[in-house]
């Protein structure tokens, strides 16, 4: 795996893990009762986006390091391409 692809792992990752993350433990308005004036009910209270960034970066260097070990050790052969002669 070279250094481009690990690259592209980990953001497609990191996106995925982050959008999986976003639903997770975020009240609405209307279930906490305390609904600020001229706003849409279902808006969250907090919305704990430094928290969930971190997760994905957790998330994402841990499935980068298992697609790296499982093209290391030849699990799965990587394709067969012009530019990946080693």
């Amino acid at each position: 795996m070279t250094w481009f692809s690990a690259t592209i792992v980990f953001l497609i990752s990191w996106w995925l893990v982050f959008l999986a993350t976003l639903s997770v433990g975020v009240r609405s308005q209307v279930e906490e009762g305390e609904q600020a004036e001229g706003t849409e009910g279902g808006a969250p209270v907090h919305h704990m986006l430094p928290k969930k960034a971190v997760w994905a970066t957790i998330g994402a260097a841990l499935v980068t390091l298992i697609a790296f070990v499982v093209l290391s050790s030849g699990i799965i052969p990587a394709p067969d391409v012009p530019w990946n002669e080693s």
